[in-house]
């Protein structure tokens, strides 16, 4: 495995994260323990996963499912960089109580202890906020973030779905506070196929020192072969992919992808994951392995070496933005 810094930070992370969302939901707890033990023999040290990942009447779950694991022993917990999230309301029938959602000083004083007692941990390593809070002042943010850091609860914070302006604003604010080191990283939506983040949340993240973590590398299985399981196999592409592929001319660029790929014998989604590792201010994409098989392409990435000729050709069939501001302004 490969390592670099998280951002600024002196932290170190593996160039793959683990990511958990589908523990509890898709995979039971004895093969989500078998794939964390996968991920750790190979040297996958950044997990990360959510308050609010279990979903509907389970919420809370997969952070359950983690802190079992860790109770294990075997210096699991000491070896993992551990990120969660705040935000989400976790009520189980969806109607919040007031104050049991989003960023005001309460609810994130709150969240972490349930998160603490879940995963069974003193401290967390990374915590984010999983969406933006229009309500609440980061000057009220940040004065509940020093006070969880001079406990021990967290030691850095990091956001999630940020635009960047957001980004430019909450670390202003913290570096006018003093003595608070600000976010350190963002998670934000970046694939061959929607490369938006290009324009400003990469840059402002670039700007700052936060390492960037995308989620859904594979935009939601459309860049891991689709339309070549399609004729294989007869598997038929499901949710967001199928909803992608209803619209002809991205069909078209699919296809285009994965005939480039066949040509150079690699394959998709394994390609589409060592883009990302090749992009400026990228620490690592999230890998949501549901099976201790897709843990192992996930891994054959790290090593991939992707040609000049290869790099331009996505690039052809999947064009970025442009840089920001001449994308939109001339």
């Amino acid at each position: 495995m490969k390592y670099t810094q998280l951002g600024r930070t002196g932290l170190k992370v593996s160039r793959l994260v683990l990511g958990t969302m589908n523990f509890g939901p898709q995979t039971d707890e004895a093969d989500s323990h078998a794939i964390m033990d996968a991920a750790l023999d190979a040297g996958i040290n950044y997990f990360d996963t959510a308050n609010v990942y279990g979903w509907g009447e389970n919420k809370g779950r997969t952070e359950e499912i983690i802190g079992n694991w860790f109770a294990k022993g075997g210096e699991r917990r000491d070896k993992v960089v551990l990120a969660t999230k705040v935000y989400g309301n976790m009520a189980a029938d969806g109607d919040a109580w007031p104050n049991h959602d989003k960023l005001s000083a309460l609810n994130i004083r709150r969240a972490v202890d349930a998160s603490l007692n879940r995963l069974r941990t003193d401290y967390i390593d990374v915590y984010q906020f999983h969406h933006i809070d229009r309500r609440t002042p980061f000057e009220e943010i940040w004065q509940a973030v020093d006070v969880l850091v001079q406990q021990g609860k967290i030691l850095y914070v990091g956001s999630s779905n940020f635009p960047g302006y957001k980004i430019a604003q909450a670390n202003e604010i913290a570096a006018r506070r003093g003595g608070t080191i600000g976010l350190v990283s963002e998670q934000c939506l970046y694939n061959l196929a929607e490369r938006r983040a290009e324009m400003e949340v990469i840059p402002a993240a670039q700007e700052y020192g936060l390492g960037v973590i995308p989620w859904s590398p594979l935009q939601g299985g459309l860049l891991g072969g689709v339309i070549k399981k399609e004729v294989e196999g007869g598997r038929r592409a499901s949710g967001r992919a199928a909803d992608s592929l209803a619209n002809t001319t991205l069909r078209a660029q699919v296809q285009s992808y994965e005939d480039l790929l066949d040509k150079h014998g690699i394959e998709p989604g394994e390609a589409a994951l060592a883009w990302l590792l090749t992009r400026p201010g990228v620490t690592g994409p999230i890998v949501g392995p549901r099976t201790a098989a897709q843990l192992d392409s996930a891994l054959r990435a790290v090593e991939l070496e992707l040609s000049d000729e290869l790099l331009t050709g996505l690039d052809e069939i999947f064009p970025g933005p442009g840089p920001s501001p001449e994308a939109f302004a001339w």
